[in-house]
């Protein structure tokens, strides 16, 4: 049984993080790293992939001498990561030609705008599922090749290779043998058919980028490489990868049409499976690639939220309201209301429903008596509200009634939290016993394909319920909140 275990790489927004699961799903290794933030200009966001890089070899080592010394042997590695962040380096030198420009980076707006305006997102969303936004990777690989010298002439001839961060990472784990990624982070890039399952010509002429700098698309359970021999005490097939909002998803094993989880880390994202159907949505959420499994292709409709657990990040080390986060659900918890101060936590401009990337954050409802304890809960209130968004126009696109939701991520520890989300979601939430699913998801992805699982439906009875939260606000009350919400919103977007 010692070699039923598989190390997750868990490539985050803030942090990477290792861990090793057993084939029941527990955790018996784990150990994160933090790395920089860079934020050259406004709305720009950008990481340095060779820190991101070192703290993933880092991470790794650490939990695979805390599995040598249980006697755990590792059978392979799943990779999950933060999608759309885009990192293109030389195919010779394996050297980066820029910082990993971040999903939140906004600084394509304006080339957004004006395909938008030339009518070009209809044919864009039919073949891809998404809309067009700076959040995605082509603008973002676009403006590299076209602001660093030599970079499309290079791309052009072939010597360049891009790859969103599993792709990156895989790169360098392999030592430059393997250029690969999974449909899952593909349907990501707007270069992507989500039908077809092939990149598409015409969107690579639109964005002007060479499909020499594309890496192979396979299924999220497959043959990935092996680690090169120079990394690790031993060389490790790796056998899964899906970007980091479907691996949590299967990590929570909704599995089935209808099924709906909601994470909530650096960002908020809410997937709803829809099965082999790809729903096209009427209310600008998007539809993607929920998992590739021998071939055969589910999809979820996705919402996305850009600013949630890095909002309470904000009030910690941006404006240092509170030392610690721990300190927020007391905070929360000690107001018998939220005396009507409001948080649109708009940092890098509003995603679904509202899509409005030049939208800025601010607060409403200030007051002579407002204090700390006031501002934390509406950072709080802010990510309840920006869910409530989502599900409401998820339940506008779909024929299921949405029975439950399974949530996930850092911030769902705070119970107070998490009442406040059932009651003004009127649904109940459900949280897991591991709450890290995202990182076991991409176990067992791997498992899949190294035979510790039959199948996906394997794992569906390893899900555990830790904790259920029920609906307990009457319809007035939480009508007054929308409201409110709805109001400070309207305030935020451009005219």
């Amino acid at each position: 049984m010692n070699d039923r275990h598989i190390l997750a790489i868990d490539q985050g927004t803030t942090s990477s993080r290792a861990m090793i699961f057993s084939a029941a799903g527990d955790c018996v290794a784990v150990a994160q790293e933090e790395f920089r933030q860079l934020f050259p200009h406004d709305g720009w966001v950008e990481h340095d992939p060779e820190e991101i890089w070192q703290s993933v070899l880092s991470v790794c080592r650490q939990v695979l001498q805390q599995a040598k010394e249980a006697s755990i042997n590792v059978a392979g590695i799943g990779i999950t990561n933060q999608r759309e962040t885009t990192v293109v380096w030389d195919r010779k030198s394996g050297k980066t030609l820029y910082n990993a420009i971040v999903w939140q980076d906004r600084r394509t707006a304006d080339f957004c705008t004006e395909l938008k305006l030339a009518g070009n997102e209809e044919q864009v969303s039919v073949l891809t599922g998404l809309l067009l936004d700076p959040y995605f990777s082509a603008t973002k690989i676009s403006w590299i090749l076209d602001h660093v010298a030599g970079a499309r002439v290079k791309a052009e001839a072939g010597d360049l290779a891009f790859g969103t961060i599993d792709s990156f990472l895989l790169w360098r784990l392999t030592g430059g043998q393997s250029h690969a990624t999974d449909a899952t982070n593909a349907s990501r890039t707007l270069l992507f058919n989500i039908h077809t399952q092939q990149w598409d010509d015409s969107l690579l002429e639109l964005f002007q980028i060479p499909s020499s700098l594309l890496p192979e698309v396979k299924d999220c359970s497959a043959d990935f490489g092996m680690t090169a021999p120079d990394l690790f005490a031993n060389s490790y097939p790796i056998a899964g990868i899906a970007g980091d909002q479907q691996a949590a998803a299967i990590g929570q094993a909704c599995l089935e049409p209808g099924m709906i989880k909601s994470t909530y880390g650096t960002g908020c994202f809410v997937l709803l499976n829809t099965g082999t159907k790809a729903y096209r949505s009427k209310n600008r959420l998007l539809t993607t690639v929920a998992y590739r499994i021998d071939g055969q292709t589910s999809y979820a409709i996705e919402g996305s939220i850009f600013v949630a657990g890095a909002a309470i990040q904000w009030i910690r080390d941006g404006i240092k309201l509170i030392e610690s986060t721990s300190e927020v659900e007391g905070l929360a918890q000690g107001l018998d209301s939220n005396r009507g101060v409001y948080m649109v936590p708009a940092f890098t401009g509003l995603g679904a429903p509202y899509w409005d990337p030049r939208a800025r954050g601010a607060i409403f409802g200030l007051t002579r008596d407002t204090g700390i304890a006031e501002i934390v809960r509406a950072t709080l209130e802010s990510v309840g509200y920006q869910t409530s968004d989502l599900m409401q126009a998820m339940q506008g696109d779909s024929d299921a009634e949405l029975q439950a939701l399974r949530v996930d991520g850092g911030m769902v520890v705070n119970n107070w939290f998490l009442q406040f989300l059932a009651d003004l979601l009127n649904l109940p939430v459900e949280r897991p016993r591991v709450t890290e699913t995202t990182a076991l998801g991409a176990a067992y992805l791997a498992g899949v394909q190294l035979g510790i699982y039959k199948s996906l439906a394997d794992i569906s009875g390893h899900w555990q319920r830790d904790a259920l939260f029920t609906p307990s606000l009457n319809q007035k009350d939480r009508n007054e909140l929308l409201l409110g919400w709805k109001k400070a919103v309207s305030r935020v977007l451009e005219d």
